[in-house]
């Protein structure tokens, strides 16, 4: 049986990702969300929450053993060097469990397609794994005020979020496919309706080579 078409969906922060996501699964498409797999892997009693413990400390677990989100996010974004030992640590584990979950995906459409939510796969060169890339993208000033009205930062913290990601010209580079979030609802709902009846067909023509 050849692999499963899969779309890896991205965007910067706030641009509407989970909006598109929740359409898409509306439709009935299975959506892979590579941030819940990340919890995922570390979850207590895992080898990797044991290796993350035994490299950071005890302060980065809470009392029941589960980690500290916060802690650890603090201390790898203070040291680069930590946060590329956590990251090669933990991506492997999150792609494998990806790729499983993609593979054993049920639903109306999953053996036409699934589509991959992947917040950072500019940032982890991660476009290859994918035989399609949906970028969500909006325009620059209203993701910094739907930032700042979501998360209740100022516009100065905003604006270090934005620069800690990858590019909006990084993201669009690598897109085969891009939906604008620039208005309501049902806007975005037609662009998400004409893209599915689109990936049918081509997951349809597809000889499911991409690794």
């Amino acid at each position: 049986m050849k692999r499963r078409f899969r779309i890896g969906l991205t965007g910067g922060i706030a641009c509407g990702k989970s909006t598109v996501a929740n359409l898409f699964a509306a439709l009935g498409v299975t959506i892979v969300d590579t941030d819940l797999l990340a919890r995922e892997v570390v979850a207590p009693g895992s080898p990797l929450l044991a290796e993350i413990g035994r490299h950071f400390g005890p302060e980065v677990l809470q009392k029941d053993g589960s980690l500290d989100r916060a802690a650890l996010r603090a201390r790898v974004f203070a040291n680069p060097a930590e946060r590329q030992w956590l990251e090669q640590l933990t991506h492997p584990a999150i792609r494998e469990l990806t790729d499983a979950r993609c593979e054993s995906a049920t639903g109306p459409y999953a053996n036409s397609y699934v589509i991959v939510a992947i917040p950072l796969l500019v940032e982890t060169a991660g476009a290859k794994r994918f035989d399609r890339v949906l970028v969500v993208d909006c325009d620059p000033e209203l993701q910094l005020a739907r930032l700042q009205a979501r998360d209740g930062v100022t516009s100065h913290q905003a604006a270090q979020i934005l620069g800690a990601q990858a590019t909006r010209e990084q993201r669009l580079a690598v897109a085969d496919d891009v939906i604008q979030n620039n208005g309501d609802i049902a806007a975005l709902r037609d662009q998400v309706e004409k893209l599915h009846r689109q990936y049918l067909l081509s997951s349809s023509q597809s000889d499911g080579v991409a690794t």
